[in-house]
């Protein structure tokens, strides 16, 4: 399996690029505000992109989502309690292309080659909050950064949720689970137990 992350925008949000060798099969996860750069390593790459994975709905994460979907013909998965929110006018979820969007939820599970890609729902940064897991990996999106934890200043965010989100669905996961969050570096399960002020 690989992963290939571009830096997106002015936040620096994480868009990734998960590549399964063997089928040729591959995921674009939070395609944010770089379309250029995204489409352009798109079209380096010889995979076919099956899904437009979304681990929430901000902009910063979603910016490329009509690009992406125009190039590579993927369908776009979003839990639904985020989707609502791009319909409200609020700029922070910002509306994109709806159609034949799928609503992912807790226990739906995605197929990568021979692999799974889980659904784990975690709320909290935004009330349709989502981590995916495959293998030893997990992509938190801005729920779990290396040392620190997503923002619940905004409307729609909830500190209490957000904790519960990562001390019951996130911190379950074994030790050794790389975690790739929404924006800078990578972490670990482990290391995050220990040493996360938030969560301890």
């Amino acid at each position: 399996m690989q992963i290939k992350v571009i830096e997106a925008g002015l936040y620096q949000t994480n868009c990734y690029f998960l590549l399964d060798e063997k089928s040729r099969e591959g995921a674009v996860i939070d395609p944010g505000d770089d379309a250029e750069a995204i489409i352009s390593e798109l079209k380096k790459l010889n995979f076919n992109i099956k899904y437009i994975l979304l681990t929430h709905a901000h902009m910063d994460h979603t910016a490329s989502v009509n690009e992406v979907k125009e190039l590579t013909k993927a369908k776009v998965y979003i839990n639904k309690k985020d989707k609502e929110l791009t319909h409200e006018g609020d700029p922070l979820f910002p509306e994109f292309n709806n159609s034949d969007n799928i609503y992912i939820k807790e226990g739906d599970i995605l197929k990568l080659g021979d692999n799974e890609i889980k659904c784990i729902e975690t709320p909290g940064h935004s009330p349709g909050g989502m981590s995916f897991s495959i293998l030893n990996i997990v992509f938190t999106g801005d729920t779990l950064f290396a040392g620190s934890i997503g923002r619940t200043d905004f409307i729609s965010g909830d500190y209490a949720a957000l904790i519960e989100s990562i001390k019951t669905k996130l911190m379950i996961l074994n030790e050794d689970t790389i975690v790739y969050p929404g924006h800078g570096s990578k972490t670990s399960i482990g290391y995050e137990k220990c040493n996360n002020y938030y969560i301890n």
